[in-house]
């Protein structure tokens, strides 16, 4: 567990509240994690707004919610946390870890410095920044705030319950 952040990008203080959830849960006995935020507008760039931003440490955990989403019509996308990722959070002359290394690679560098405190947990981080608002109606619901994940989510506990 890491004990101290380079706060290289005051900017990025939604992973500093994501990762002190993500402890507590753990402390808590929680088996698994999924965070679902509007973490970084950099999946926005890499996905668009209609499709939200996937990364995990559990491939199993992983396609479980996958599964949900494609139930619920809330699309999902995996993007890779590769050793390089971990390394480049892990880079800081001063700390454990860097809250903001870079813009490349933006929201997965979000997702990496989360994965350093999700640590073996099951863990899935859905980047809800392009999802979260839509300007026009769909099938899904009218314009504006969008609950995006929240189908998803209850579509992914209905299967634990049986």
């Amino acid at each position: 567990m890491p004990n101290a952040v380079e706060v290289t990008n005051t900017d990025a203080e939604g992973r500093l509240i994501l990762a002190d959830a993500i402890t507590y849960a753990k402390q808590q006995g929680a088996n698994c994690l999924i965070d679902v935020a509007t973490l970084t507008g950099g999946v926005i760039i890499a996905l668009g707004v209609h499709t939200t931003g996937a990364m995990t440490n559990d491939e199993a955990l992983f396609e479980q919610l996958l599964e949900a989403s494609a139930e619920t019509g809330e699309f999902i996308w995996r993007l890779p946390i590769t050793e390089k990722d971990r390394e480049r959070v892990q880079n800081s002359p001063i700390a454990d870890l860097n809250n903001s290394p870079g813009r490349e690679g933006h929201a997965i560098m979000g997702a990496a410095f989360l994965a350093e405190f999700a640590e073996n947990t099951p863990w899935v981080h859905l980047d809800i920044a392009g999802t979260s608002v839509t300007t026009k109606a769909s099938d899904l619901g009218p314009a504006g705030a969008t609950g995006v994940m929240v189908r998803t989510l209850a579509a992914f506990v209905e299967r634990f319950e049986k």
